[in-house]
């Protein structure tokens, strides 16, 4: 049965063994840049991209013999590896991994990467590139054109001064290998400042050092003694625990939290789901505050502070696939409207309801737009430890208005 040789090629080459079966392929499949290693076989070479050409080629070829592929490293890691198990399945695919970018660019600097996370910008989109790279101490970054290591350390830098993440940002370290094993090969070590100012060719590997997190307990269970708020402006514990749950967040994508007031709806949210880009809107200068000192001391690096009076702050936002309305200042008509306008397939709008009037409209609002409404009303006692009358507290009463796409 005919094969597809998967063939990695390290710092020096390929050994004598990848190039003796490289030698029985009936044709190669690689990139202009491992072409002089595949002229020393027989076989036809094709151009490995575009990928889905190269991927017809080869399941063409498969029926004649041998089809050899020739890529960086170790293609099984974030490579063709992938793609061509994925169509042709494991049976059909042999592996002969070399020394991946990433071992060559830890060695270089002498970095262990047993305790690192791995993230490829290659061909990406991202919201806030803090979802990707704040989250952990150490991150080893595949960069591109879009995504160079100037670029990111450039934005990296531009989120950490918006939050006022001055420790972050200057005890922060980024190394960058450039063009491994090339003469042209370079190292370069600095701030996120110093990078942010640089400029790198296409080939390199960037790794992020950071302070270590102080890890809280959690995921769910932030108390509001420990949240940073002003005059007692902020959702009540239990009343946050049901508008997270009425919310079904999902693992990523995009949260607005309008009238944010100190963050603690978006702080709860960003460490439930540490993947989700979350955008705290909020007018007031002292509330804006609030949320970034909340960011940085539970490190809820995918929070990003909007400051602005919704809904005219909204249309530069993201689509998002949640919306949580927790003020409205008197414009939650044109705010629904807004998120409606915006909200993603198979989202959800939730409203936090003080008063009777906003109780009524809300409900209205969303049935207007098409939406399915739940209605829960919440009550809240809190008692003091001999659970007596006399300790008891009775909260104000919220509704939390669900609309459902």
């Amino acid at each position: 049965m005919s094969k597809i040789n998967l063939i990695g090629v390290s710092e020096s080459g390929i050994s004598e063994k990848q190039q003796c079966v490289l030698s029985r392929c009936r044709i190669i499949v690689t990139s202009g840049r491992y072409r002089p290693l595949a002229g020393r076989s027989a076989g036809e070479i094709i151009s490995i991209t575009p990928v889905k050409e190269a991927l017809s080629a080869i399941q063409n070829h498969l029926v004649h013999g041998d089809v050899g592929v020739l890529a960086g490293g170790d293609p099984l890691f974030f490579g063709i590896g992938r793609r061509l198990v994925e169509k042709f399945g494991p049976d059909m695919v042999d592996v002969f991994p070399g020394i991946s970018s990433l071992q060559l660019a830890c060695a270089r600097f002498k970095i262990p990467w047993d305790d690192a996370r791995v993230v490829s910008l290659h061909g990406r989109r991202s919201e806030h590139i803090g979802v990707q790279l704040l989250q952990h101490h150490k991150v080893i970054v595949f960069t591109d054109s879009n995504f160079s290591p100037d670029k990111v350390a450039g934005a990296l830098k531009q989120y950490l001064e918006l939050v006022n993440a001055e420790r972050i940002l200057m005890q922060s370290r980024i190394f960058v290998a450039e063009n491994l094993g090339k003469g042209c090969e370079r190292l370069v070590e600095g701030t996120i400042a110093r990078i942010a100012g640089m400029s790198f060719d296409a080939l390199n590997i960037m790794i992020l050092n950071r302070p270590e997190a102080v890890v809280y307990p959690g995921p769910l269970g932030l108390k509001e003694q420990e949240i940073v708020h002003s005059r007692g402006l902020i959702t009540k514990d239990e009343v946050r625990a049901v508008t997270l749950h009425k919310l079904g967040l999902p693992s990523k994508g995009v949260f607005w939290d309008i009238g944010s007031g100190s963050g603690s709806v978006s702080v709860e949210a960003a460490r439930l789901c540490p993947g989700l880009t979350i955008f705290a809107v909020e007018k007031e200068e002292e509330r804006l505050a609030n949320i970034r000192r909340n960011i940085v001391s539970f490190e809820t690096f995918n929070v990003i502070p909007v400051a602005g009076v919704a809904p005219d702050v909204l249309g530069g936002l993201p689509a998002p696939d949640r919306v949580f309305v927790g003020g409205s200042g008197g414009k939650l008509s044109e705010i629904v409207s807004a998120a409606a306008g915006q909200l993603r397939r198979g989202g959800r709008i939730v409203v936090n309801c003080v008063t009777e009037k906003t109780g009524k409209e809300a409900p209205l609002l969303l049935a207007q737009y098409g939406y399915t409404v739940e209605i829960s009303e919440v009550r809240i006692s809190r008692f003091g430890a001999g659970d007596t009358d006399a300790k008891r507290i009775d909260l104000n009463k919220i509704t939390v208005v669900v609309g459902i796409q």
